[in-house]
């Protein structure tokens, strides 16, 4: 167990490095100098000397190699650095933006499943047989749906046709209601299919076969023996889908002009204010690996055949 959980930390710290390495590069390979693009304006009045202490300010006038070190010791510090674009320390712009989409996405997520497990239980409850081809389709609809395409729509049908739900001027928890449908229903949909497949699987197992021979009801199989063993790997799943949501999110603050991580990244794209985007990146790889990494070492918790090694469950 010990070298599993070193393994583990061990790979999530690799992805980490990996996606501040990847989008430095990346960043740095923009056209341009995201500095004299803001400052050489003939407005500023700017004299080179001023543009080179600038330059130098924001680190930007070393090589390439030793840009990268200074960043990288300062992530490490927890300094993101300052804004290009709003001249403040980008750990501030982070602090105002971060919490609205982690609200967006946690209430998106607990929908997400809330319509995964809804699908998941009409499809085996007794009477609906004949809907049960269709309750099983539904999911491959909701992963086709662009969350932009679907976010739109939302606002025509709810706001503009039926004006059930305001999108100028909403109420606090109003304005939650299309955004949160938008992020939680495509990822209900790989949701919902992986833990049909999964009731279905354990639904043959022999110990269900004993369960069905003592008298034991449908639905009382359904909860008691088969939803633990079916749930445990949708949350491997629900892990993965995690950055899908938080892209999700990302889009939807844009459609609904949200503040946000969104509106943060749309303003840094623009303005190619590289510090803002690089601390996002970095942040979202984090939450990403952070959120991975508790259910790679909850999970040998939950399933037992794990705690010898991971060889044991094969």
């Amino acid at each position: 167990m010990t070298r599993y959980f070193i393994s583990r930390i061990g790979q999530a710290l690799i992805v980490l490095w990996a996606a501040f390495t990847i989008s430095f590069i990346l960043l740095q390979a923009m056209p341009g100098d995201a500095v004299l693009i803001k400052f050489q304006n003939p407005e500023y009045g700017l004299s080179p000397e001023q543009l080179a202490d600038i330059r130098a300010a924001y680190a930007a006038d070393g090589s390439l190699l030793s840009q990268y070190l200074h960043t990288a010791g300062r992530f490490l510090n927890g300094d993101f650095g300052y804004s290009l674009q709003a001249g403040v320390a980008v750990s501030a712009q982070l602090a105002a933006d971060i919490p609205p989409t982690i609200r967006l996405a946690g209430f998106g997520f607990l929908v997400a499943a809330l319509i995964a497990v809804t699908l998941a239980i009409l499809a085996n409850l007794q009477g609906f047989g004949r809907l049960r081809s269709v309750i099983q389709s539904v999911p491959s609809l909701f992963v086709s749906v662009p969350t932009f395409w679907l976010g739109i729509m939302l606002i025509q049908i709810f706001s503009f046709r039926l004006r059930l739900v305001p999108v100028i001027n909403p109420g606090p928890w109003e304005g939650l209601i299309l955004p949160v449908l938008t992020v939680a229903v495509p990822i209900s949909a790989p949701l919902a299919q992986i833990l049909l497949r999964n009731i279905d699987k354990v639904l043959t197992r022999p110990f269900v076969a004993v369960a069905r021979a003592k008298g034991a009801s449908h639905g009382w199989v359904l909860w008691r023996h088969v939803a633990k063993n079916a749930f445990l790997p949708v949350l491997t799943v629900a892990g993965v889908l995690f950055g899908e949501l938080l892209a999700g999110a990302v889009i939807t603050e844009t459609v609904f002009g949200l503040n946000g991580i969104g509106s943060l990244t749309e303003q840094a794209v623009n303005f190619q204010d590289v510090a803002v985007l690089q601390a996002i990146v970095v942040l979202s790889a984090a939450a990403f690996v952070t959120i991975n990494l508790s259910i790679d070492l909850l999970y040998p918790i939950l399933d037992p055949r794990l705690k010898a090694g991971p060889e044991t469950a094969r």
